[in-house]
């Protein structure tokens, strides 16, 4: 269920508090293990940067975890910004 109140977490932060931290892993580590520049990573972390198709399968490679696991929440994210932006259109 979305909550209707409050955005939900973006998948940067949930990839920071739920796996790196906890793991004791680097952002650098990460991106080395997924093959990907640092700057891919960091943008995730820092919000700048949404889940793709793509790094959900490296993201679930290196961690673990199902590529869906990540484009849920992305797409979470992507539907509670859509909705917000129509209801103050509309």
């Amino acid at each position: 269920m979305m909550p209707k109140n409050r955005p939900p977490t973006p998948p940067g932060e949930i990839l920071l508090e739920e796996f790196l931290k906890p793991l004791g892993m680097t952002q650098v580590s990460l991106a080395e293990s997924m093959g990907v520049p640092i700057q891919r990573v960091n943008t995730l972390v820092n919000g700048k940067r949404g889940v793709t198709a793509e790094t959900a399968i490296l993201l679930a490679d290196a961690l673990h975890t199902t590529p869906e696991f990540w484009m849920n929440l992305q797409v979470a994210f992507d539907l509670w910004h859509a909705r917000k932006a129509l209801e103050k259109a509309g």
